[in-house]
């Protein structure tokens, strides 16, 4: 049986028409003179100039920009898959820009040597420091000159008319983002594994209040999606450097800057799944970093004034990355001394940020029983509810490894 709190790989997760100009623009998303972006743990979004953002972007427009980062994915030719497969798209007027993010392997050799073979084609930015994921992204966007912007991660692919689908769906109704599905895979193969819905048809259209809640609670990955530019580049804010989970940061500033959201469904996005995923990775770090990335969300919104307008929303979203996953994936994965004062941290500033949040409507409709009651026991008593759980957890690794062995012993049989 498994346990509760087991992340769902929708999460990935992680965390995503209009005009250019800044009329276009939700008036909370404008720039404000002189107001610094909120700072969280010591790291802020970063804020590029004017003079930065527009020495790349205002020469030579082109209709795509799609951003690769990338870090020591040579081996197992996952770079090299990753990019055949956005050199091998239908559409024609694109640009790849791949980031590498001081690399320690052959990544950026490569990345060079299909620069030199493909110049019109792609270009290579190579960081001055290691900025995780957030940071080569940043840089990505910093020098796209596409009118519409996409992301990929470097181990990941998509099939040869992605772009060309999404594209032309969003100039058939005037979109300004679209999305689609994507499939867990375990090697590289053009043969779909199982869905992942990444977005639902009651999101797409002209967004209101409605769609916007909708959106908030089931994102989807940033990944996923085509951006119109002014919904990313001419954004203030930018993707927190040197975390994982930067896209959580990010998530809800975008929608509030969509205007009209299209999904078209199917699995065109391979999300290849390895032991190296983040998502399978625990460590207090990355534990520390999805934590980083929800105070972070927090700011976003009280920046950009849009978390009392949707605060059940942005409370429960909240609830899920900082507390929930964190709390069952620091008991069931974190391998460093100092667990119990780890999830009781977390728990007393969950109470904080949140005291009401065990009643929000979300978390009592998506939050099944076991967990309900878990995270009711650690509020009361984090000591109880960390003796029970321990003992619960060894309970059912004894209980699974007999049923293992069951099997193993029955296979054996057969033969």
């Amino acid at each position: 049986m498994e346990m509760a709190g087991i992340e769902n790989t929708a999460a990935y997760h992680e965390k995503e028409k209009s005009r250019p100009g800044e009329s276009s623009r939700p008036a909370f998303c404008t720039n404000s003179p002189g107001r610094a972006p909120a700072k969280v743990d010591g790291k802020v979004p970063v804020k590029w100039t004017d003079a930065v953002m527009n020495k790349e972007s205002a020469a030579g427009r082109c209709r795509l920009s799609v951003i690769v980062p990338v870090f020591n994915m040579a081996s197992e030719e996952r770079l090299s898959f990753c990019m055949g497969s956005l050199l091998q798209q239908t559409i024609s007027d694109y640009e790849i820009l791949a980031v590498d993010d001081c690399s320690t392997d052959s990544s950026l050799e490569i990345l060079r040597e299909l620069e030199k073979q493909h110049p019109d084609r792609v270009r290579v930015i190579a960081s001055d420091r290691n900025r995780h994921q957030g940071g080569a992204k940043n840089l990505g966007i910093a020098r796209a000159k596409g009118e519409w912007i996409a992301f990929i991660d470097a181990d990941d692919w998509v099939v040869p008319d992605y772009f060309d689908r999404l594209l032309k769906k969003a100039e058939e109704t005037g979109a300004d983002c679209v999305g689609t599905d994507y499939c867990i895979v375990h090697g590289h193969t053009m043969t779909p594994g199982p869905v992942v819905a990444n977005s639902s048809m009651e999101q797409t259209g002209v967004l209101d209040d409605e769609k916007r809640r909708l959106l908030i609670l089931d994102s989807g990955s940033l990944c996923v999606k085509i951006y119109r530019r002014e919904i990313v580049a001419d954004c203030p804010s930018r993707f927190p450097e040197d975390i994982f989970y930067e896209d959580n940061a990010l998530a809800n500033t975008w929608i509030m800057r969509m205007k009209h959201f299209e999904y078209v469904p199917g699995p065109l996005y391979y999300y290849y799944q390895h032991e190296d995923s983040t998502v399978h990775t625990v460590t207090k770090r990355r534990l520390e970093d999805r934590l980083t990335a929800g105070r972070m969300m927090i700011s976003e919104a009280e920046h950009y004034g849009f978390l009392e307008k949707f605060r059940p929303e942005i409370e429960y979203s909240f609830t899920v990355l900082f507390y929930k996953n964190t709390l069952f994936s620091a008991l069931q994965g974190m391998k460093e001394k100092g667990v119990y004062s780890f999830v009781t941290g977390i728990a007393e500033e969950m109470r904080r940020t949140f005291p009401d949040f065990q009643s929000n409507p979300y978390y009592l409709e998506r939050t099944n029983e076991e967990e309900k009651k878990l995270m009711r026991l650690q509020m009361e008593s984090p000591i109880r509810f960390y003796v029970y759980y321990r003992m619960l957890w060894m309970y059912r690794r004894i209980r699974y490894g007999k049923t293992l062995q069951r099997a193993e012993q029955q296979e054996e049989e057969k033969l």
